[in-house]
């Protein structure tokens, strides 16, 4: 049995959703997953995603989780997030993971474009890795979050790959940021730049009823992502008819709301269950 006290201290490594956590990863079990490492979607060397598969294959086509980890849009690595791909696998989830170009590289609006590559290059050869295409699910956590919901709530992105947002069955927002006006730091105004334009990078902006379901999940004690993002998009989502599903963890921080979907975290949680229930009542 593993000692609440170790556990404690290794939830401490999780300082941050950017940084590695190789010590993490190294007391996953990986046995029940078959991993295809660094497809390529595109030219760059950054564009390239791994494909977790359940080693024991009961039904075919699996449901398809295409997960975008955080990172402030400027790091973050598909190989930190092992512990994802084992929680989602484990209830028979097929799991993609992508890198995508960070800033410096590109800014917003181009951040979105490898992301709806992914989408677009999962729509088009998932099923070659006995994954099924018309159940994708996008999942993010804090700027991750962010890419997952533009995707789904501005249809301009996924037009830009001839998809409509149509091509998703549900996205799971966690911490995400999604109503973070003004801008606090000269990073994020580089970033989200020119200053007339950075409207368009807030997802809450383009809350409306024609969209994907959406799961909305926040910590309560958040306080590098405020609460706030989720509660007032799911507002809005609702105002507008929209279909979205509202959930917040008391007790619950930024690096939580991804570090206990891993295994030694999430014994005592709810969270892989509730993500869980919620994407098999639309198909999953």
């Amino acid at each position: 049995m593993i000692r609440r006290g170790w556990l404690s201290s290794l939830l401490g490594l999780l300082v941050s959703a950017c940084r590695p956590v190789s010590v993490l990863n190294a007391i996953i079990p990986s046995a029940g997953m078959v991993l295809k490492r660094d497809v390529a979607y595109g030219a760059h060397a950054r564009q390239r995603l791994d494909i977790y598969q359940p080693r024991d294959l009961t039904t075919a086509p699996l449901p398809v989780v295409l997960f975008f980890y955080g990172g402030s849009w400027d790091s973050g690595s598909k190989q930190d997030y092992l512990f994802v791909a084992e929680a989602l696998t484990s209830q028979g989830f097929m799991v993609v993971i992508a890198d995508y170009r960070l800033y410096p590289e590109v800014k917003f609006p181009q951040l979105m474009q490898d992301p709806a590559s992914a989408v677009f290059w999962l729509k088009q050869h998932i099923a070659d890795y006995q994954g099924d295409p018309a159940r994708l699910f996008l999942m993010g956590h804090s700027a991750g979050a962010h890419l997952a919901m533009m995707l789904s709530l501005n249809a301009s992105y996924l037009a830009q790959v001839g998809l409509q947002t149509a091509a998703i069955a549900g996205t799971v927002g966690l911490a995400g940021p999604y109503d973070f006006l003004p801008l606090t730091s000269a990073r994020l105004r580089a970033i989200f730049a020119p200053p007339e334009q950075v409207w368009t990078s807030q997802p809450i902006h383009f809350a409306h009823g024609q969209h994907p379901p959406l799961l909305l999940m926040a910590g309560l004690k958040d306080d590098t992502v405020w609460p706030r993002n989720t509660i007032n998009l799911a507002q809005a989502v609702e105002a507008s008819g929209g279909n979205v599903t509202l959930k917040t963890y008391a007790g619950y921080d930024h690096v939580d709301m991804v570090a206990k979907l891993a295994r030694p975290f999430r014994s005592r949680s709810p969270l892989l269950d509730d993500i869980t229930v919620w994407m098999r009542q639309y198909g999953g």
